[in-house]
């Protein structure tokens, strides 16, 4: 198994909240375009994915 990425504490803190201030808009954004359409759907998973990614990286 490979190591995970490693950040400096501020590069992940800048990382982490970008990544989920651009997901919260794609939820939004999908929800705005209709929750229940494939669209709108896709971009709200889109969205979820986005914030979360940041708990496969470690940081210092």
């Amino acid at each position: 198994m490979t190591d995970a990425p490693t950040l400096s504490a501020r590069q992940y803190r800048l990382l982490d909240t970008t990544t989920k201030l651009v997901g919260l808009a794609l939820v939004a954004t999908g929800l705005d375009a209709g929750g229940a359409t494939p669209t709108g759907f896709a971009l709200a998973v889109a969205g979820a994915i986005c914030a979360t990614a940041t708990v496969f990286i470690s940081h210092e």
